[in-house]
């Protein structure tokens, strides 16, 4: 992302143990659906990612400097076979994760 498009980017979240994801699952359906071994990040195959604009962290679906970086960024990972959150019903812009056929049921 930065050698191609200029955006500086931070992981937020990668291994996300299957308590959090519980816990996570138990905070409703706008933050997941899924619950423990559910999720693609129980098996290191997913991250969860974010801009850094001059230093600071932007999360934001409302900025649209970041918007059209999650964009770029939705274009990059399919472009190596990754699966991109942003297309998903209940969009997730920064998680993208490498899925494995029949690995998760």
């Amino acid at each position: 992302m930065r050698e191609k498009h200029g955006y500086e980017m931070a992981i937020l979240e990668g291994y996300r143990s299957p308590e959090r994801q519980d816990m996570l699952s138990q905070m409703g359906t706008q933050v997941t659906s899924a619950k423990a071994f559910q999720s693609y990040h129980q098996f290191g195959l997913a991250v969860d990612c974010a801009f850094l604009l001059n230093g600071k962290l932007v999360v934001s679906e409302k900025d649209p400097w970041a918007m059209k970086g999650y964009a770029l960024y939705g274009e990059v990972a399919e472009s190596v076979g990754l699966t991109w959150g942003g297309r998903w019903k209940m969009m997730d812009f920064g998680h993208i994760e490498w899925r494995k056929p029949g690995f998760i049921k």
